[in-house]
């Protein structure tokens, strides 16, 4: 794995993950019963979007981790995931063709 691919693996689970946490513990102004005029009754009051980020940071990192981990050890192929057997057979180790 390159180091563009690491690095496009980190800022995809990255987003991943923030898009999965940004949710958590919202309060919204309808929670606190202050509902801006203008505004819908859903809309957060209290986010806290910088702490998420760091967790979140800190959470992609471990996961991105193990994930690279995986494919540069090489413990799951792409050939495991060949449920279906549609690849072509693995051409011998070390020889060629001819």
């Amino acid at each position: 794995m390159g180091v563009t691919s690491a690095l496009v693996l980190f800022a995809v689970i990255w987003s991943l993950m923030f898009l999965i946490i940004l949710p958590i513990r919202v309060k919204t102004q309808g929670d606190l019963g202050e509902i801006v005029p203008g505004t819908h009754a859903g809309a957060p009051e209290v986010h806290n979007v910088g702490k998420k980020a760091k967790i979140c940071t800190v959470l992609s990192l471990i996961l991105w981790g193990i994930i690279s981990t995986v494919i540069l050890t090489e413990v799951i192929t792409v050939r495991d995931l060949d449920w279906f057997g549609r690849m072509a057979p693995e051409a011998p180790a070390g020889g060629t063709d001819g």
